[in-house]
């Protein structure tokens, strides 16, 4: 193989290595700095995928200090084979070498050119079945010991879910944000997504609002504010004294 050639694959091996490693890594500190890696991870992870990528950049520095080509020094075959063979080989790799630089290098410029956007009201919607009852069974939502001013919609979620004493809630003063997606009847639901770690886990809560899911356009976020009431058959709603229409929020998630 020529110098030119071999060279060639040595940068292009190290840019699907090293070089889009590095990009990332500046991608996540830079949406870390401006609070927006919140739109992909929990704010309890930030830190740790702040400190990892500073860390992989300082290796990515340190990479570069190394001859080009250095990365596959201890790939090279030291047995005796036919010419033909050996270089049927290299152009294989150099053909699978390039296509994954070609596939990887598109996902790193989606990444940089597409700005963080949250999670649609079309994907909550279609997740709705998975998984309801997002917190059963937590202590914050045992009769007698919540205190729901700092509730949720998550939180709301799980309690009109799992309530067995819903009286215990009724009267319950509430203020909530989230996007607007159609209930059962046509009840307006009131939705958010819940994430736990990072937005592949992201699940939807929703809690029915007694008014009719046409007064707002699908995925538009709104203020309710309003009392929680219990129905004679037990079910728990939000009857609301007001709603109005708001921007997305800076962080769209509960946790």
């Amino acid at each position: 193989m020529s110098e030119h050639p071999a060279r060639s694959q040595a940068l292009l091996t190290r840019w699907l290595g090293v070089g889009l490693a590095s990009v990332i890594a500046v991608v996540t500190l830079g949406l870390a700095l401006t609070g927006r890696l919140t739109m992909y991870i929990s704010p309890d992870t930030v830190w740790f995928a702040a400190v990892a990528a500073a860390l992989l950049l300082i290796g990515a520095v340190w990479t570069c200090t190394l001859p080009l080509g250095a990365e596959s020094d201890h790939g090279h075959e030291h047995g005796h084979d036919h010419g033909g063979g050996r270089r049927g080989r290299r152009v294989a790799a150099a053909v699978g070498t390039g296509a994954a630089a070609v596939i990887a290098s598109g996902f790193v410029v989606a990444a940089i050119a597409l700005p963080p956007a949250s999670l649609s009201a079309e994907l909550a919607m279609s997740r709705a079945g998975e998984q309801r009852v997002l917190f059963a069974g937590a202590d914050e939502v045992r009769l007698g010991v919540a205190d729901t001013a700092s509730f949720g919609v998550g939180e709301w979620s799980s309690v009109f879910a799992t309530a067995t004493r819903p009286e215990t809630f009724d009267g319950a003063s509430v203020t909530l944000t989230g996007f607007v997606t159609p209930a059962k009847g046509g009840e307006l639901g009131l939705t958010r997504m819940v994430i736990t770690h990072c937005v592949i886990d992201a699940q939807p809560a929703s809690v029915p609002v007694s008014a009719s899911a046409s007064e707002f356009a699908t995925g538009q976020w709104i203020e309710v504010t309003g009392t929680v009431r219990a129905g004679k058959d037990g079910s728990l709603r939000i009857e609301p004294t007001s709603m109005k229409r708001i921007a997305e929020p800076k962080d769209p998630y509960e946790y």
